[in-house]
């Protein structure tokens, strides 16, 4: 009886001595500049996303924050640096809806474990992806749509920048939720898969905002309906796709932020406390709003969780359309 109680009260002076320890570097914490690890070339929304961030939390961490991209491979390349980097907090990792929850139903072996292998932080923003179609498509509304679709199975033809990309992603949804055959023509981005769609090559794309948006108010493209759970007050006379005859549709790319594994909660606790803040900065909420995005800015518990949810929900649909990784 004695040995047991020793060992616990052992076992729970070494626990007390670790979050102590943990506590005081956290104290500490930054003392050098911090690496943040985009998983894609710049340019792109997770690079805007990062660098907004990234310029913002250096200023309240009295840190540079340094953006490093290392692009390849579907963001496996720049998550599995992170995964392999000292939790120490000095090293972070954009994670994006493709990496995290796509992935691991793409790939039979992944370098990393989307779960296991991370600290999630706080997913940042949401992009609701923008169903457009070409002028000449003669449905003007979800519902048209919709019954072209059924009236003649696989003549529609929706595009998107690569094989398992949330806009190919989203596309599946819809056609497993609305019982349509429309048909998926996979592009080596998301120019080219643009200029087909411009040139009437093919009919449909789901895509962020921003980089359609100008093309619909130019009257080139025509905006169907969005894949938000509620309509943008920046677009509000766009019906969503769920009010619009596909009821449960949600379709959004989303961009957080992680840690490794092992990273001392009192560091994730106190990036998580500052990068929400950012989010909630005003001038920051219009930025992203312009951008197309909305700030989520939540918990790492909540975040931890969403990120199951969507490795569920789209593995589901990667299994259902037999997605293969290009």
């Amino acid at each position: 009886m004695t040995a047991i109680f020793l060992r616990r009260t052992a076992s729970t002076l070494l626990a007390l001595t670790t979050l102590v320890a943990a506590a005081a570097f956290a104290q500490g914490y930054p003392a050098k500049p911090i690496r943040m690890i985009v998983p894609f070339p710049p340019g792109g929304g997770n690079d805007i996303i990062a660098r907004l961030v990234a310029q913002k939390l250096g200023s309240r961490l009295g840190q540079n924050v340094i953006v490093d991209n290392r692009a390849g491979a579907n963001g496996i390349v720049g998550l599995s640096a992170v995964m392999q980097a000292a939790p120490d907090g000095y090293t972070l990792g954009i994670a994006a809806a493709g990496p995290m929850a796509v992935n691991p139903s793409l790939y039979d072996k992944l370098a990393y474990d989307p779960v296991k292998d991370f600290e999630p932080i706080t997913n940042m923003v949401i992009y609701p992806l923008l169903l457009v179609t070409h002028p000449s498509v003669p449905a003007k509304t979800m519902p048209e749509l919709l019954a072209l679709a059924r009236q003649k199975p696989g003549t529609l033809f929706f595009a998107s920048p690569g094989s398992g990309n949330s806009g190919h992603l989203a596309g599946e949804l819809l056609n497993s939720l609305a019982k349509v055959n429309t048909v998926h023509v996979p592009y080596k981005g998301q120019g080219p898969a643009v200029a087909d769609l411009l040139a009437g090559q093919v009919q449909m794309l789901y895509s962020s905002i921003p980089s359609v948006l100008p093309l619909v108010q130019q009257g080139r493209l025509r905006a169907i309906a969005i894949g938000s759970a509620q309509r943008l007050s920046s677009m509000p006379a766009v019906p969503t796709i769920a009010e619009s005859g596909v009821p449960g549709y949600e379709a959004y790319s989303w961009i957080g932020i992680v840690a490794p594994a092992g990273t001392p909660q009192p560091i994730i606790a106190k990036l998580n406390q500052e990068i929400v803040q950012i989010l909630k900065q005003k001038d920051v909420e219009a930025e992203l709003l312009a951008q197309g995005a909305i700030a989520v800015a939540d918990s790492p518990q909540h975040f931890g969780a969403y990120i199951k949810t969507e490795i569920a929900k789209w593995g589901a649909v990667v299994k259902s359309a037999n997605i293969k990784a290009d």
